[in-house]
């Protein structure tokens, strides 16, 4: 700013003189008539002046020119006049300028008096225009004052804290671009934020070009938004205030005209009420000493020139709200309107407030993509280089202690986490507190002493001190470290030396920045003189040991407490006054301006840094039990560098969860525990242990996450460094063993972090892998420390030459180092060289990638030199180098010499890799491999190829030689066959692309006969031609038979060529497999073929495909097929035209070959092909197998070949498969059951396989299945013939006619035959469109055929129709007839139609919407046998209440009803001639009210019922008192089942009087009282008759229930069945319980069925059983699951139970048996003949006791049901495999065991067999769709299975539905 004007120094005409050339320019800009004004102003007598010149002339500048130059020779009141005018007529003045002239016009107007001039009155403004600008400017120019005033007060208070002076043209500032485009984000591969992050930039700031400093950079920044970024503490706010005292000094970027208005974010924070823009200038920024008319005049003279303001606002970052960018709005805001500040400053960003005026605001770098699109220029601050530290460090001691500055210096660049601080303004200088306190300490004699004498007693301290940095071994590890930076090791010192006296000082820098701000803390807080005087008698040489616990709890407190609230900065009220005293002299607070709402100044106080504030914030969560776990947990994330829009804002710097991780680390465990007592913690040092067992469990979790990014990985990295956990640190690799690292920047303190990661792996090795990470060179020194270091990888273009420079300097630090990329990189000839003299001290490398570089030849050339030096290496590539052929030449010649077997590949320029075998031991006795050598697309002459062979001989061997590609002629083939057996070549030569002619391929093959070791020959001239010639591998043939290959297919081969073939061969008898395909040889090269075959010995295969031969080409075939004895097989499709196959059995004794097969495949064959094939094949002396698949048949081609099938007597089977399509085919095929006694099954159909199979069989396992023909409209003739041929069979096993459409026409027509058919099992209808008229036919056969057993009809959805047959003429019939939507007429026939069946013993109707009354009628119309029927019904209206409402009518049709049962929705009633009503069951229904009444009002007219069950719903006490009440009155009853019911104690009184009579009673789940429960039991005693007792669940016995049951059992000898199961009471479990009742069961001589389930018996109670078994002779069923049986025990029982030979059930799941019981079971269970169930699921059993178990199953021919589901082992083969010999078995649960497709093949075998089955169950296991399609093809044998349970199995959701719809009886899920 100007200085101030003196009048009297100098007058009005100079001061005009001064500013000519200013306002000539200014005058220049204003309109006409302005200017016509001023020259109106000149007296009347300068008549030319004062003649208005001409509006838009040229002579204009000359009249304001003469104006000028007028009044500066003028009066100086004509002058002062003139001036007073221009500033009130001109427009753009600069304000300094215009104060000045109006300072000097005023004061001169006023001295010389008043103007001569009296005629430009008249042309003045008006009088109001006079009036109002006067004063804005007036006031204006005091408000800049006053503001330039204050901001050199605040200046001057805010520079006595600083150490530096802080000068803008002294600061760097590098230049980011506005609005970028988004970078691409971390490429870290398996990121969840791929794609949304925004990156930093990767400029180099380091670099001079790419920095300027903060005044250049604010240069023309007038009338922009302007954004300066930097890191908190990096001086932004002291910048700030600089430029402020700068401007008020009237110097700086910023022009004093302008009004600098200088607001804080921090302080913004604390508005909360709206806010006009008048409010915010003189309240909250700086109040005006006037009215409010002073201010109205300012705020207008602002709005009107907001140009002349600038807007610095200071710490977005630390702002609580976002910024938004508004869209365009041309309507401005009003100034006068309260906004809240956001809204302002979003006013002013947006350009919608003070349009035009200069912006500039400071924040952080994340923070910027809130501004995205509103700043015009964007920079960084960059933070400090290490000279900048120095001279800080340097400029602190000097002032305070300057004898320290050196030593600090030194300690300060010897340590990373110092340094990396001190590169921000605010952090160097608490380094620097921290680092005097600490040299204090260690320069006092006495400490070093005391010190000396603790670290001799480390470990030994006393738990109350604390020492803020690593003890025990972190400081002999940090001492041994500084030892060896003295020895010369690398450091960041600069050339600092250290004394040697400073080695203890430098053990004691804590290890990590948690530690080294503790102690910073401490140094500070020790600052405090009533604080020192106390603790000094307590301190030591280092760092304090006593902790300030009470201050640091009560400012950890605050801290925290401005965390939670997002607050920064604290009014004098919100903190307690000795907290704030002390904070304020210990200099951890700074004060703050801050002025309320009504412009009064406040005191306002932050923390020195923010990560001072979060560092205590952390430690108070380490140290309170007021922060729960769930908000540490809230807390604990992860920081990205990636920014989104979409982040939550936040003024802090994401630090707290990383100090949190250094509070974890047991070093810090005394201090944390002292601040927990001051906090008032119970068990101080339990819970924080605790605390920070939390803190590394959530540590570990983050480290076995595998979806990090790579800045997330690297903050990982830095949290476990700080946690100093060696375990956590091995998690992080064993994850990830290598650390991907993507774009973005790296300093030193991360390298630090990713080497304290690597270090923790010791031997096992990790990888580092850098994708376009900037960094400087600096941090190669630092991943120096890496020792485990085995994969290091970079690549980006960023990295170059001098990289590459600095890399190879650091290389032979990295002893562990494996593998090394340095690919896509910008490396040349230089670096490669400076690279190769690295490695040649890495003698462990094995692995290096150059790729995709610019190393050329050259480069090329300084690699190859050291690949002998590198005795491991493995492999090199440098491929994409923009190198020649000479390069691949070079690395031929250099690894000829080397002697780890090289391989070397070129690919043209491309690809050029090297690869190396490791030298094996040279007593190993493993095979070595050989060179391998891969030149391709490459350029061959003649001569070219003679050097490359005599090369190439000079290899002592070669696995590889491939010259595919490139240019070839006939002479360089040749040139190269010539050499070919001077080569020592182990596995082949690859020569794709070099042969072209018939020539060719003759000189190869001759290779053959002219080189022993050549093993196959494969040649294809089709394009791409492939050539390749195999080799034995140098093994000796004369020990043993090699077979060769030789094929030459698509070679355009004629039939002369064939000579030329065979010469090349020579006497080559060795050929096994001759390959001949697509050439164009026909039936003359065939003839030449089968001519040539008997000189070809050894022959296995002929392939003589797509050579166009005829029939009579195959007719030859069929004649060499009988003549050539070890021909075996011959296959031809499409007449062969397409496929010929040979083949040869590889026996060349004369010992007959087992089977010949013929096979020919999709030809049309005519009766005449027919007859020449079969003619020549019945010559044929061999067993043979004829197969036509997808062929068709003309006119009489199948008759031709049925007439001659007979006369072939070795012929076993003809396939034709997909080759039968009509029902005439099919008859004709199935004649053959009449006329040839061999057939021994058919099974033909026109979707899939058909076979005739002719074998010696008996007559009863004959069968026969036509399946999926239609028969129906015109081939309905075809009926009569076909059951006309069946009946002539003599016996057939089964008949399958399913999906033949029959309808009920052909059903009839069947039926008509059928009681002459000889069926001895079954006949399948199914899928045949029958009605329900059909139905009732096919019912009738029960009464027509004597020997129909039973008839099975579905019309529903699976369409089901199978008659089953018996053997016998008499026994027992059923009907099954479900889904079928029965009418009533159908319903009242059919009663008819059992009614006439004498044997019928069962009917059952399930699914049939049949109605209540129909049912009755059906009842009604039913007439039963002597022999009772059981008549069935299941419909889902079938309900508990309504089934009362049924029996009861039914009961009124007075029909021999002798038992009734309701089970769920099905209704049962067994009805016998002459009986009456004996039994009642509603076992599995729970009756309601109504229902219940029904039954009380039946039962009295009941007088022999003996036996009922019921459920009651509801648990209705009434209806079961009143139930039992009916029930006591009818004395027949003597069977009672009340199962779940609730009794209540009136009802068990009555049930108590009943038991007497009883002989079952069955009370399973039923609650009760203890009170009756206990009188029940006791009543027990006296039921001496009771045969049958079930107290399943029902009891929950204690130790005295449990004495009181058994003392009953002892009486009731009577008992035959017994079911105990879950009645000892779980929550008190006791071995004497089941004890006590055991020894009450003992005397049960009669028992013939017991259930102990959930006993929880173990082994002393089943010893105890045990010696009860051999009393039970007569025992049929024993279960007890859920009784912790051990496999000993198991086999002890089993031992036992030998005894039982009546054994019918074995119940054994739940339990510990394994493979001694099983083993046992293979000794004891065949001897129980009688054994029909088996369970012993959830067992453990291995796979030798399952194969123990499938020897037992073998013997056991009754069993029916078995249960294996999870018993602990897969390999279920052999189990499923035996039970072939069950013939009986109905149920077989294999579920949840894991197994696989073998066990459902296995099952698909034995399924054929098991006639009975009708449930398996395989759900949660691992049978693919190859087991499922073998179980769809096994069902076709199947009818009777009903269901197989395949869920959670490897079959998708696709595959199931397919399955689904091929076979409805596969069940895919859960239910």
């Amino acid at each position: 700013m100007d200085e101030d004007l003196d009048p009297a120094d100098e007058n009005v005409n100079s001061i005009l003189a001064q500013e000519y050339s200013e306002l000539l320019s200014i005058l220049r800009c204003q309109t006409d008539s302005v200017i016509m004004h001023l020259c109106q102003t000149m007296p009347s007598d300068a008549v030319m002046l004062n003649k208005a010149p001409t509006i838009g002339s040229a002579t204009a500048p000359d009249h304001i020119k003469a104006m000028l130059e007028y009044f500066t020779h003028a009066n100086p009141a004509e002058c002062c006049n003139f001036l007073q005018r221009v500033c009130l007529l001109c427009e753009d003045i600069p304000m300094h300028l215009e104060s000045k002239l109006m300072s000097v016009a005023g004061y001169a107007s006023s001295k010389y008096g008043t103007s001569s001039v009296t005629d430009w009155q008249p042309l003045m403004p008006p009088a109001e225009e006079q009036v109002i600008k006067r004063p804005r400017i007036d006031y204006w120019e005091q408000y800049k004052t006053e503001v330039a005033s204050f901001l050199q007060r605040r200046w001057k208070r805010m520079s006595e804290g600083l150490v530096k002076d802080t000068q803008p043209d002294k600061v760097w500032v590098s230049i980011k671009t506005a609005n970028r485009a988004r970078d691409r984000p971390d490429q870290t591969p398996s990121s969840a934020e791929r794609g949304s992050r925004t990156p930093e930039p990767d400029c180099d700031y380091g670099c001079p070009e790419s920095r300027l400093t903060l005044e250049s950079f604010l240069q023309g920044c007038a009338g922009k938004v302007t954004v300066l970024c930097g890191q908190p503490g990096s001086g932004k706010t002291a910048l700030m205030s600089s430029l402020g005292q700068q401007w008020a000094e009237g110097l700086g970027p910023i022009p004093s005209s302008h009004l600098f208005v200088l607001l804080e974010f921090r302080q913004l924070n604390l508005l909360s009420s709206p806010l006009s823009l008048s409010e915010l200038l003189f309240h909250h920024y700086l109040p005006m000493n006037g009215d409010n008319d002073a201010k109205q005049a300012i705020v207008d003279y602002l709005i009107s020139n907001p140009e002349q303001s600038c807007w610095v606002l200071d710490g977005y970052d630390e702002f609580q709200k976002k910024l938004k960018k508004q869209k365009v709005q041309n309507e401005p805001l009003d100034s006068e309107k309260p906004l809240h500040v956001a809204e302002l400053i979003s006013g002013l960003l947006n350009r919608r407030l003070l349009a035009g005026s200069s912006v500039l605001v400071t924040c952080r770098l994340r923070d910027v993509i809130d501004l995205d699109g509103l700043p015009d220029k964007v920079g960084q601050l960059l933070p400090w280089d290490h000279q900048e530290i120095k001279e800080y460090i340097k400029s602190f001691f000097d002032l305070k202690e300057g004898n320290l500055g050196p030593d600090a210096a030194g300690i300060l660049f010897s340590n990373r986490h110092l340094l990396a601080m001190s590169s921000l303004a605010a952090l160097c200088y608490i380094c620097c507190v921290f680092l005097q306190n600490l040299l204090r300490q260690c320069r006092d004699e006495e400490g070093r002493q005391i010190l000396k004498e603790k670290g001799a007693e480390a470990k030994n301290q006393d738990q109350e001190k604390w020492e803020p940095m690593a003890g025990g071994e972190g400081n002999l590890q940090r001492a041994q470290q500084s030892k060896q930076t003295l020895k010369g090791e690398p450091t960041f010192m600069h050339d600092k030396k250290i004394s040697p006296g400073l080695s203890c000082t430098l053990a004691l820098i804590p290890a990590t920045q948690t530690q080294i701000y503790l102690a910073a803390v401490g140094a500070f807080l020790s600052r405090y003189p009533q604080q020192r005087a106390q603790r000094d008698g307590a301190e030591t040489p280092g760092i304090p040991h006593s902790l300030y616990s009470a201050e640091l709890c009560e400012l950890s407190q605050l801290a925290w407490r401005g965390v939670e609230e997002s607050r920064i900065v604290f009014l004098e009220e919100d903190v307690p006054r000795h907290i704030l005293d002390l904070s304020i002299k210990t200099e951890l607070f700074s004060q703050v301006e801050f002025r309320s709402h009504g412009g009064f100044l406040a005191s306002a106080y932050c923390f020195i840094h923010l990560t001072v504030q979060e560092f205590l914030a952390a430690l108070r969560i380490m140290t309170s039990s007021d922060v729960s776990d769930a908000d540490l947990k809230k807390r604990f994330s992860l920081k990205t560098r990636w920014t989104t829009k979409s982040d939550q804002k936040t003024v802090f710097t994401d630090s707290l969860y990383l100090y949190v991780c250094g509070l974890a680390s047991s070093d810090c465990t005394p201090a944390l525990v002292l601040v927990a007592k001051a906090a008032g913690v119970k068990g101080a040092q339990n819970w924080v242990q605790k605390r920070q067992a939390l803190v590394l469990k959530l540590l570990k979790a983050l480290c076995h996450s595998a979806a990090l990014t790579g800045p997330k990985i690297l903050q990982l990295c830095h949290c476990v460094q700080e946690s100093q956990n060696q375990q956590l640190a091995q998690q992080v690799v064993s994850v990830r063993p290598t650390l991907e690292l993507r774009n973005f920047w790296l300093l030193p303190s991360d390298i630090d972090a990713l080497a304290f990661v690597v270090n923790s792996v010791n031997n096992t090795g990790v990888g580092l892998d850098f994708g376009a990470c900037s960094m400087e060179l600096e941090c190669l020194d630092a991943l120096s420390q890496c020792q485990y270091l085995h994969f290091l990888s970079f690549r980006s273009r960023k990295y170059g030459d001098k990289f590459a420079e600095k890399l190879s300097s650091v290389l032979p630090r990295f002893t562990a180092l494996r593998k090394l990329e340095f690919c896509g990189a910008s490396l040349t000839a230089a670096g490669a060289a400076s690279l190769a003299s690295g490695l040649q001290s890495c003698p462990s490398i094995t692995e290096l990638n150059f790729s995709d570089n610019n190393l050329q030849n050259e480069g090329i050339r300084h690699i190859a030199d050291i690949l002998a030096k590198l005795q491991n290496l493995v492999s090199v590539k440098l491929g994409r180098n923009n190198t020649s052929l000479k390069a691949a030449e070079c690395l031929v010649e250099r690894v000829s010499t080397c002697l780890n077997i090289p391989q070397v590949d070129a690919d043209g320029v491309k690809e050029l890799t090297v690869t190396f075998s490791q030298k094996s031991d040279s007593n190993s006795h493993k095979i070595k491999s050989e060179p391998t050598v891969r030149l391709l697309n490459q350029k061959w002459s003649k001569s070219t190829m003679q050097n490359l062979a005599k090369s190439l001989s000079c290899f002592r061997s070669m696995s590889v030689l491939d010259l595919s590609g490139g240019d070839w002629d006939e002479e360089s083939l040749r040139m190269l066959t010539q050499f070919v057996p001077r080569f020592c070549i182990t596995e082949r030569i690859i020569l794709n692309g070099s042969c072209s002619s018939v020539q060719g391929v003759v000189d190869i093959t001759s290779l053959l006969s002219d080189c022993d070791s050549v093993m196959d020959i494969n040649i294809r001239l089709q394009d791409p031609v492939e050539v390749s010639v195999v080799f034995s591998g140098g093994r000796d043939r004369t020990k043993q038979f090699f077979s060769k290959t030789l094929c030459l297919s698509c070679c355009n081969l004629q039939p002369n060529d064939l000579e030329r073939v065979w010469r090349s061969l020579g006497t080559s008898s060795d050929l096994s497999h001759f390959d001949l395909s697509f050439n164009k040889l026909g039936d003359k090269g065939l003839k030449k073929l089968l001519d040539f075959l008997p000189h070809l010995s050894r022959v296995q295969q002929v392939n003589f495909s797509t050579n166009s031969i005829s029939v009579d080409g195959v007719v030859m075939l069929a004649d060499a097929l009988c003549v050539i004895h070890r021909l075996t097989s011959i296959y031809t499709s499409n007449g062969g035209k397409d496929q010929v196959m040979l083949q040869f059995s590889s026996d060349t004794s004369d010992e007959k070959p087992n089977t010949k097969i013929f096979r020919v495949h999709e030809t049309s064959l005519t009766p005449c092909d027919v007859n020449k094939v079969c003619r020549k094949l019945v010559q044929c002396r061999f067993s043979l197998e004829l197969e036509f698949t997808r062929c068709s048949f003309i006119e009489k081609s199948i008759e031709n070949l049925m007439r001659v099938l007979p006369k072939m007597l070795s012929f076993r089977r003809l396939n034709v498969s997909d080759s039968i399509s009509s029902p005439d085919d099919a008859l004709a095929l199935i004649s053959c059951f009449s006329g040839n006694h061999r057939v021994s099954s058919a099974e033909l159909s026109p979707q899939g396989e058909s076979f005739i199979y002719f074998e010696e069989v008996k007559m009863e396992e004959v069968s026969c299945r036509l399946t999926d023909f239609s028969f129906k409209g015109p081939n309905y003739v075809f009926l009569d013939s076909l059951f006309g041929i069946l009946q002539q069979a003599q016996q057939l096993s089964f008949l399958d006619l399913s999906g033949n459409q029959l309808e009920d026409v052909g059903v009839r027509c069947l039926l008509k035959y059928l009681p002459r058919l000889r069926v001895s099992s079954y006949i399948n209808l199914s899928k045949n469109s029958l009605s329900r008229l059909g139905l009732l036919d096919v019912a009738r056969t029960l009464c027509t055929c004597t020997n129909v057993s039973a008839v099975e009809v579905s019309l529903g959805e699976d369409e089901r129709c199978l008659i089953w047959f018996r053997q016998k003429e008499e026994g027992e019939k059923t009907l099954s007839v479900r889904d079928s939507m029965l009418q009533r007429d159908h319903l009242l026939e059919l009663a008819e139609v059992v009614s006439s069946c004498p044997s019928l013993t069962k009917v059952e109707l399930k699914n049939n919407k049949l109605q209540s009354e129909w049912i009755e009628n059906f009842v009604t119309v039913f007439n039963c046998n002597l022999k009772g029927c059981t008549f069935s019904i299941e419909e889902c209206w079938i309900g508990t209440d309504e089934a009362v409402r049924l029996l009861c009518r039914c009961l009124q049709l007075c029909k021999p009803i002798q038992t009734i049962r309701i089970d769920h929705a099905t209704l049962q009633l067994v009805l016998m001639k002459n009986s009456e009503i004996s039994q009642i069951s509603f076992s599995n229904n729970r009756l309601g009210v109504e229902g219940a009444e029904l039954l009380c009002s039946l039962l009295p007219s009941l007088p022999k019922l003996t036996s009922i069950s019921v459920g009651i719903k509801d648990n209705n006490i009434c209806v079961v008192e009143e139930l039992l009440h009916v029930i006591l009155m009818s004395t027949s009853v003597q069977f009672l089942s009340l199962s779940g019911v609730l009794i209540s104690d009136a009802a068990a009184q009555t049930l108590i009087d009943l038991l007497p009579r009883l002989q079952s009673l069955n009370l399973s789940h039923c609650v009760w009282s203890a009170a009756a429960r206990l009188q029940l039991i006791e009543a027990l005693q006296d039921c001496t008759a009771l045969e049958d007792l079930c107290l399943d669940a029902a009891m929950q016995l204690n130790e005295n229930g449990c004495r009181c049951l058994a003392q009953a059992l002892r009486i009731m000898d009577s008992l035959k069945i017994l079911k105990l199961n879950e009645i000892i009471k779980t929550s008190e479990p006791s071995e004497g319980d089941a004890l006590d009742l055991l020894a009450g069961i003992e005397k049960l001589t009669q028992i013939q069925q017991i259930e102990l389930g959930g006993w929880r018996m173990a082994d002393r109670g089943l010893q105890t059983l045990t010696g009860i078994l051999p009393v039970w002779k007569n025992l049929r069923k024993i279960s007890l699951p859920k009784n912790l049986l051990s496999d000993s025990c198991g086999e002890k029982l089993l031992e036992a139970l030998r005894s039982c030979i009546h054994l019918e059930e074995l119940h054994l799941s739940s339990n510990f048996l394994g493979d001694l019981t099983a083993a046992r079971m293979s000794l004891v269970l065949p001897s129980m003949t009688q054994l029909a169930v088996l369970d012993i699921s959830e067992n453990r059993i291995g796979s030798e006791g399952l194969l123990s178990l499938s020897k037992a199953i073998m013997g056991l021919k009754s069993l029916k049901k078995i249960h294996l589901t999870s018993v602990g082992d897969a390999e279920l083969s052999a189990v499923a495999a035996s039970l072939s010999h069950c013939p009986v078995i109905q149920d077989v649960g294999f579920g949840w065991n894991n197994c696989g497709d073998d066990v459902a093949l296995e099952l698909s075998k034995v399924l054929p067999f098991c006639h009975d089955l009708n449930r398996i169950d395989l759900e949660c296991n691992s049978v693919s769709a190859v087991g499922v399609e073998a179980l769809v093809k096994a069902l076709r044998s199947c009818p009777a299975l009903q269901v197989i349970r395949l869920w959670k199995n490897n079959v998708s959701l696709s595959e199931a539905q397919t399955f689904s719809q091929m076979e409805r009886r596969l069940n895919f899920s859960s239910t």
